[in-house]
């Protein structure tokens, strides 16, 4: 039997190379593919380090861009040699959430599938730092990178790129030319594309707060206007915003969030932090007649709205990545600190 090499969480500060067995076609509507570039989401860097505590063993590694090398007889969209991107959530693309663009929650897999995760179903998807990953509805999932975007910046847009994206746009579909407060911290490069994306799509003034002085200098050169804060619970804030993104994950942070929302605005979350509990202030919030909105990204979805945007040039994930590491690299780069890491095969 054919095999691969795959990149293996254990447990937290440790991963190890191991050899497993190939991924092969298992009916008429899946391909093969084989990832080039694989970046790291911010949740990676958690895992990596027990912070979000995850059970190994599984394959490490979903935000992936690559070259399909086999497809089913039953694939009409998809040859070898394609390049494209990979969604790091299983989405069939027919059943309804699907097709009502709900691709984080597809009824024909069992529930969070995803790459590069400990799998919750019998089916072990694999991660995008191996030698090869099984795509199982191709055309569903499937996305052409244009040329006009790289294939680092493509794995980006295969996840933390596209959350970023969808914490603003919406917003801004209702408030056109809104200014907008990016309130920062441990979703670090999503907060930095939510920068990028309320550019695009025609916002306000745009300040980013943070306590990290690297992704401040990083948001100051997206365009973002800067401050420095640190995230306290007596924190008040200085002034109201129509749209605040949070991607801080940090309990006093959410709360400075909601405080900083304008009364009828919009704040929504990018993660729901370290901890299984998080204190809402809803009596504050329903005074205000705040929407506070919060969840996974819709993968699949998003891919298509944010690869408009980098197309033409107005949206370039590859601004955010920080670092370039070979593949063999990649168990002993996936703690350093760095803002966004691409990993790229040797």
């Amino acid at each position: 039997m054919a095999s691969i090499n795959q990149l293996t969480f254990i447990k937290p500060k440790q991963f190890e190379w191991h050899e497993v067995p190939a991924p092969t076609l298992q009916n008429d509507g899946e391909a093969i593919v084989k990832p080039l570039a694989v970046t790291r989401c911010d949740l990676d860097l958690y895992m990596a380090s027990g912070m979000y505590p995850m059970q190994g063993p599984f394959a490490f590694g979903h935000e992936i861009a690559g070259e399909v090398v086999e497809v089913g007889d039953g694939v009409k969209g998809f040859a070898p040699g394609d390049r494209v991107i990979v969604p790091f959530q299983i989405n069939c693309g027919a059943c309804d959430n699907c097709r009502r663009g709900f691709t984080n929650a597809c009824t024909s897999v069992e529930p969070f599938a995803a790459y590069g995760f400990a799998p919750t179903g019998e089916r072990k998807w694999g991660g995008g730092l191996s030698d090869l990953v099984n795509v199982p509805f191709a055309d569903a999932m499937l996305v052409k990178i244009p040329d006009a975007v790289s294939i680092t910046g493509a794995a980006a847009i295969s996840d933390n790129a596209g959350d970023g994206y969808r914490t603003v746009a919406e917003p801004l579909k209702q408030r056109p030319g809104a200014d907008i407060l990016i309130v920062a911290g441990l979703a670090q490069s999503v907060g930095l594309f939510s920068v990028q994306a309320a550019r695009a799509l025609g916002a306000g003034r745009i300040v980013y707060r943070d306590y990290d002085a690297g992704r401040l200098a990083k948001a100051k050169a997206l365009g973002a206007e800067v401050i420095e804060t640190q995230y306290s619970p007596d924190l008040r804030a200085t002034e109201e915003f129509p749209i605040v993104v949070e991607a801080a994950g940090l309990p006093d942070a959410l709360t400075f969030a909601i405080r900083s929302t304008q009364p009828c605005g919009i704040c929504s979350g990018v993660s729901a932090g370290m901890s299984n509990q998080a204190k809402v202030p809803l009596r504050s919030m329903y005074m205000k007649g705040i929407t506070y909105t919060i969840g996974r990204v819709h993968a699949r979805t998003e891919i298509d709205h944010l690869l408009d945007c980098a197309h033409c040039g107005t949206i370039n994930p590859d601004d955010v990545i920080t670092r370039s590491v070979p593949f063999s690299q990649a168990a002993d780069a996936m703690m350093d600190p760095d803002i966004k890491i691409v990993f790229e095969r040797d």
